[in-house]
């Protein structure tokens, strides 16, 4: 392959890896479906290409749907056993966020959502919000007739939009600040030890929802106020035993992933675990905790690349 060829792939990598990651909700099985989109490049006839970032976009969408339709993806995914791979801000995975749609499509809120429809739904839900594909564009590209999108998106987008608390709720776009005041709040009403605190904070139909550090099958979930708090007061209290799971004492850092506010528990230069916390009207209504090693692979590579954030405890 020669240069000018190579690097004309190389130019839309960044965005064939967002699509991909919009339509998984893994940066891990992104980076292998353009991978194998690549590979296709390199074998293809590619004087016979018109446009190449139409038949990339269309090779992408269509190996991830391959994954999302084979039986292992149906097991791995099983609801109640699965969360999105959660990506820092800055990342060049989370791809454009310039408008509202955008950023609500990488949302862990949405991308959890997205599951639950078919992967046809799916990929004409992200085509058309994310990418502002026409639906010509997109009956191009999954091979349906241009009505047939319309039928999908609309049927998408109501999915999505009943599925959610606060119907005409959006991810607003959250600076470094913004970040750092909920996250911070947040940490320390769950480290004072007072329920009170922490219910201030939370909607009266928070969801708190956890992976367990990987080691349970299922994911673990508590609604209410009074429920979260009680957990999270135990879950934050330090003590030896969870210093010892850990491997030391980590320090909290607030962040944004995913366009919300976190707190990422960082040990040695290594993220051991993270809660991603979705506001609405000022307070917190879903809190995502997630510690299973699978999960935070490419967030850690990403955070020792950059930034640490902003600083909230030294030491646990």
């Amino acid at each position: 392959m020669d240069t000018e060829t190579l690097a004309r792939f190389e130019a839309g990598r960044d965005r064939l890896a967002s699509l991909a990651y919009r339509l998984l909700g893994s940066a891990a099985d992104a980076e292998d479906v353009v991978q194998d989109a690549f590979l296709r490049w390199q074998a293809a006839d590619r004087d016979h290409i018109e446009v190449p970032e139409a038949w990339l976009t269309r090779v992408v969408t269509n190996l991830a749907l391959d994954r999302l339709r084979s039986a292992r993806a149906r097991r791995e995914r099983a609801v109640g056993t699965w969360l999105p791979e959660p990506l820092l801000a800055g990342d060049p995975v989370l791809g454009p966020a310039d408008t509202a749609e955008q950023r609500d499509s990488v949302s862990l809120a949405v991308l959890t959502l997205l599951e639950r429809l078919t992967p046809v739904e799916r990929a004409v839900y992200v085509l058309r919000e994310a990418f502002s594909h026409s639906h010509a564009e997109i009956a191009g590209i999954l091979d349906i007739s241009e009505s047939a999108s319309q039928q999908h998106a609309h049927r998408a987008r109501r999915h999505v939009a009943t599925s959610r608390p606060g119907l005409d709720h959006r991810v607003t776009e959250v600076d470094r600040a913004t970040a750092r005041r909920i996250a911070g709040a947040f940490l320390a009403a769950a480290a004072s030890g007072r329920t009170e605190q922490l219910v201030a904070l939370l909607t009266d139909d928070a969801t708190a929802i956890s992976d367990g550090a990987g080691l349970s099958a299922k994911l673990m979930r508590v609604s209410g106020p009074e429920r979260i708090a009680a957990t999270l007061r135990a879950a934050y209290r330090p003590t030896p035993a969870k210093r010892k799971l850990v491997g030391g004492s980590p320090a909290f850092h607030a962040a944004v992933v995913n366009g919300c506010p976190a707190v990422i528990a960082v040990l040695d230069d290594r993220v051991v675990g993270l809660v991603v916390l979705e506001v609405r009207d000022d307070r917190i209504a879903t809190l995502r905790s997630m510690a299973a090693p699978a999960r935070l692979g490419r967030l850690t590579r990403e955070w020792r690349r950059g930034d640490h954030g902003d600083l909230l405890v030294e030491s646990w």
